[in-house]
């Protein structure tokens, strides 16, 4: 590994190359036709569109690291879709909102700070590596968080809720960090 890829590494970590497939409960069956995307909470503009209308929203492409709890890597994941603060943008959320609860299918949630999830890096992503998700990924829609462990970055997303209370999500109940920074190694909460 060069130096400079070192210095991308966080604690702890390995890197490789492969991009394995880790996710709790089983691959749901998505039916896109009825799908939908909500964003709630403490928004001026709520919002509910369908697969086909999110696809409409400004998108960008962006290349990332991916960091898994389990102790593994990857660089340079090149993601398609809608930056989280765009999505911000069009709800925009009121002042005294300071979390994101993020919903998904097969009742997982995480959580998020509302200063991480604007950061310039969050991303939901419906194309990686310049095709479409696969389920496995998180077809349709999934959560990027780079600078997190990779439990933050929800697969299936179906909702996002901004609120003032922070509500730990699926992994973070269970005894996970609930910021999740690979570069302090914040695998895991306080007992």
């Amino acid at each position: 590994m060069t130096e400079k890829n070192h210095r991308r590494l966080p604690p702890g970590q390995r890197l490789i190359d492969n991009f394995p497939v880790l996710h709790y409960g089983s691959v749901p069956e998505i039916d896109i036709n009825t799908w939908d995307f909500t964003v709630k909470g403490l928004v001026n503009n709520p919002l509910k569109i369908n697969y086909y209308e999110f696809l409409k929203l400004p998108s960008v492409k962006i290349k990332t690291d991916f960091h898994c709890v389990t102790g593994w890597s990857k660089f340079d994941l090149l993601w398609k879709g809608v930056l989280f603060k765009t999505i911000a943008e069009i709800v925009r959320p009121h002042n005294e909102a300071k979390y994101v609860i993020v919903y998904a299918e097969n009742d997982y949630t995480t959580n998020l700070t509302i200063d991480v999830a604007l950061d310039d890096d969050v991303i939901f992503a419906y194309e990686y590596d310049g095709k479409p998700l696969t389920l496995e990924h998180g077809y349709p829609l999934r959560l990027v968080v780079p600078k997190r462990y990779a439990y933050k970055s929800a697969k299936w997303v179906r909702a996002v809720e901004f609120t003032v209370y922070d509500k730990p999500g699926f992994w973070e109940v269970r005894g996970y960090s609930n910021s999740a920074d690979p570069w302090k190694e914040e695998r895991y909460g306080l007992p």
